[in-house]
C-alpha cells in the first residue's frame, strides 16, 4: 500500500507542474486517470493431506501388541516394529534391519547379539533402547499368544543402551524368530507397565510403537484412522500417505463396489468369481501368489478304526483333492506336500502326495479288515469358515463311495478346539483346520505344533494343536535333531525335516488338502506394493505405498 500511495502522489505533482506550464485552455483540463492498485494476492491453501482409503475384512481382537494373535496384525505391522523383517522368498537379502541395524551369532548358535538403531523413539516419546527390547520380549515370553516361539530363549541380556543379547537354551534361529508377525513387537515400556496395571488400557486403539504410523482414532467394527509418525526414523518422501483410513467391511461384494466406485483406493478379499473383471481392466493389476495358509484334516488316531494306518491311508486316497480346490478354494490353491506351505522352510516337493484313487482306498480298507467300509465318521469344521463349509460335503460324498458314512457337524472354532483338546475320547473323528506358521519356519511350527507328541496320552504338546493325538517316536527324534541344528546347519536341518515330513505323510495322521493362494487387486494409481508371503495378515505395508501423481 505504501508503494501505491507514493505512485499517486507523483502523478498529482506531475499534473500540477504540467498545468502551470501549459497555455490556458478554452475548456477545463480533465484530471488524469489513476490506475487502480492490484488486489493483494490471497494466501494459497495448503494441499490436502494425501489419504489412502482401504476396505478391509480384518477386525480387531486386541490392540495389545503382546497379546495379539489374530487378524489385527494387518494393522499392528504398520504401528509396531520388530528387530528385523524377513524378506520375501528369493530376495537378495534374507532380512531388512528394522530396530536392529546389525547382529552377530556365536559360533555355537547359543547367543545372538543385536546392535540397535540409535535415536529411535516410541510414539509416546520414550527412547527405544536395549531395556525396552528386553521388557518387550520378556512380556512376550510371559503372556504372548505366540509365546511358544521363544521356547529356546534362556534370557535377554542388556549389554548397554544400544546392545541386547539373546542367550539360548539350545541353538535356534533367533533372527527368524525375532522377525515373527506375532510375539516379537517392540513396545514402549511405559505402555507395558500401564497395560499390566489396567486390563482395559488397550481397549480404545492406543499405539505405542516405533512404526511409521500411529492410530489416530478407532471406531470398533467400523473404522480405523492412522496418521504419520512424523518423527519416524525412516523419514518420509513425496507421494507417501499422510493418513490411512481403513473401513472394516465384512461383505466382499460391498468391498468390490467401494473399490470400483472410488470410495476406497484398495480393498482386500474381493469375490474370487469377479477377479476376471479386474484382470481385464488396464487400470488394475491382479497379483496371485502362494500364501502361508493351508488346510488339513486331523484323524482321531485314538479311536478305532482310525488307529490303523491302513485305514487312514485309505481315507487319504478317497479325498477328491482337485474338486476340493476347485470348489472350496474356487481354484486358488495347490495340493499340499504335508503340513508345510509352499515357499516356506522346510517345504520340499519330494514329499509324497496322495492322489484321488478309490480303488486303492477300497483295497487298503480290505487289507485292514474293513471291506466295503462299514463304519461312520463324525467330521467337524469351523462354522465361520466358508471354505470348509464348501468342501466338507465333497468328503462325505466321496467316502460314501467306499462305504464310509460321514456326519458333518459345524461348530464355532473355539468350541471345536476346546472339545478336541479336552475330551479326545468323545471328540470328532475328523477335524478340519486352517493353519499357518507363526513365523517363517513351518518345521518349528506346523510340523512341531501339530504333530510332535507330548509324553502322556493324548500326546498334546504345549501348543495343544496335536489334535490327531498321534505319537511316533521316530518322528519326534527327527524333529528334535532338525530343530536343534536349524541355526547352525540350515541344509542339514531341512534334510531332517523333509525326512520327518515323509514319515508323517506315510503314517497319515491327517489329510493334507491344499495350500491357499493370496490375491491382491491394486489400482495402477498406487505404486510400491510388494507381497511378502511371510506376513500373511499384513495385506499392505502403508509405508511402502505411493500415490502416482
Amino acid at each position: 500500500m505504501k508503494r501505491f500511495t507514493l505512485f499517486v502522489s507523483l502523478i498529482v505533482a506531475l499534473s500540477l507542474i504540467l498545468s502551470a506550464c501549459a497555455p490556458a485552455a478554452s475548456e477545463a483540463a480533465t484530471e488524469p486517470a489513476v490506475t487502480e492498485a492490484p488486489a493483494e494476492s490471497q494466501p494459497t491453501e495448503p494441499p490436502a493431506p494425501a489419504v489412502l482409503k482401504i476396505a478391509n475384512t480384518a477386525n480387531i481382537t486386541t490392540w495389545d501388541p503382546i497379546a495379539s494373535f489374530s487378524t489385527e496384525a494387518s494393522y499392528l505391522a504398520n504401528v509396531y516394529e520388530q528387530l528385523l523383517r524377513i524378506n520375501p522368498p528369493g530376495s537378495p537379502e534374507a532380512y531388512t534391519p528394522l530396530l536392529a541395524e546389525s547382529w552377530e551369532v556365536s559360533d555355537d548358535g547359543l547367543a545372538y547379539t543385536f546392535n540397535l538403531r540409535e535415536g529411535v523413539k516410541f510414539h509416546d516419546g520414550e527412547a527405544m533402547n536395549a531395556d525396552a527390547v528386553k521388557k518387550s520380549i520378556d512380556a512376550a515370553v510371559e503372556r504372548s499368544g505366540a509365546s511358544f516361539i521363544w521356547l529356546p530363549l534362556d534370557n535377554v541380556e542388556v549389554v548397554d543402551d544400544s546392545t541386547v543379547k539373546f542367550n539360548l537354551k539350545w541353538a535356534a534361529p533367533v533372527d527368524l524368530i525375532a522377525s515373527s508377525l506375532y510375539g516379537a513387537w517392540i513396545v514402549s515400556p511405559k505402555a507395558l507397565e500401564a497395560g499390566a496395571a489396567d486390563e482395559t488400557f488397550w481397549a480404545d486403539g492406543k499405539s505405542y510403537g516405533t512404526g511409521p504410523y500411529m492410530v489416530e482414532s478407532y471406531t470398533p467394527d467400523a473404522e480405523i484412522v492412522f496418521t504419520q509418525n512424523t518423527e519416524y526414523w525412516g523419514g518420509w518422501n513425496d507421494g507417501q500417505y499422510e493418513k490411512v483410513v481403513v473401513s472394516i467391511v465384512p461383505e466382499a461384494t460391498t468391498r468390490q463396489q467401494m473399490l470400483e466406485g472410488g470410495e476406497v483406493d484398495l480393498a482386500t478379499a474381493l469375490p474370487v468369481e469377479n477377479l476376471a473383471t479386474f484382470e481385464s481392466d488396464s487400470n488394475y493389476t491382479v497379483y496371485k501368489e502362494p500364501s502361508f495358509f493351508n488346510y488339513l484334516g486331523f484323524f482321531n488316531t485314538l479311536k478305532k478304526p482310525l488307529d490303523d494306518v491302513k485305514v487312514r491311508q485309505a481315507l487319504s486316497y478317497a479325498i477328491p483333492y482337485d474338486d476340493i480346490i476347485a470348489i472350496g478354494a474356487k481354484g486358488l490353491g495347490t495340493q499340499s506336500y504335508g503340513p508345510v506351505p509352499a515357499g516356506v522352510f522346510p517345504w520340499d516337493d519330494s514329499v509324497f502326495r496322495y492322489s484321488y484313487d478309490l480303488d486303492k482306498a477300497k483295497a487298503l480298507l480290505k487289507e485292514a479288515g474293513y471291506e466295503n467300509g462299514g463304519f461312520s465318521i463324525r467330521l467337524t469344521y469351523a462354522s465361520e469358515n466358508a471354505t470348509e463349509e464348501a468342501f466338507a460335503p465333497l468328503i462325505k460324498d466321496s467316502f460314501a463311495q467306499i462305504g464310509v458314512d460321514v456326519t458333518i457337524e459345524p461348530l464355532a472354532f473355539g468350541q471345536q478346539w476346546e472339545l478336541a483338546k479336552t475330551d479326545p475320547a468323545n471328540a470328532q473323528d475328523m477335524f478340519l483346520l486352517l493353519y499357518w506358521p507363526t513365523y517363517s519356519d513351518a518345521g518349528a511350527d506346523n510340523m512341531w505344533s501339530m504333530f510332535y507328541a507330548g509324553a502322556e496320552p493324548p500326546y498334546l504338546n504345549v501348543t495343544k494343536f496335536n489334535l490327531s493325538y498321534w505319537k511316533n517316536d521316530e518322528y519326534n527324534a527327527l524333529m528334535d535333531v532338525a530343530g536343534a541344528i536349524t541355526a547352525t546347519d540350515y541344509e542339514g536341518s531341512k534334510a531332517k525335516y523333509v525326512e520327518a515330513n515323509k514319515l508323517l505323510v506315510e503314517e497319515a495322521p491327517a489329510v493334507f488338502f491344499f495350500d491357499t493362494m493370496a490375491v491382491f487387486v491394486v489400482p495402477n494409481r498406487i505404486e510400491g506394493f510388494k507381497y511378502n508371503l511371510n506376513y500373511p495378515f499384513v495385506h499392505f505395508f502403508f509405508y511402502e505405498l505411493r500415490s502416482v501423481q
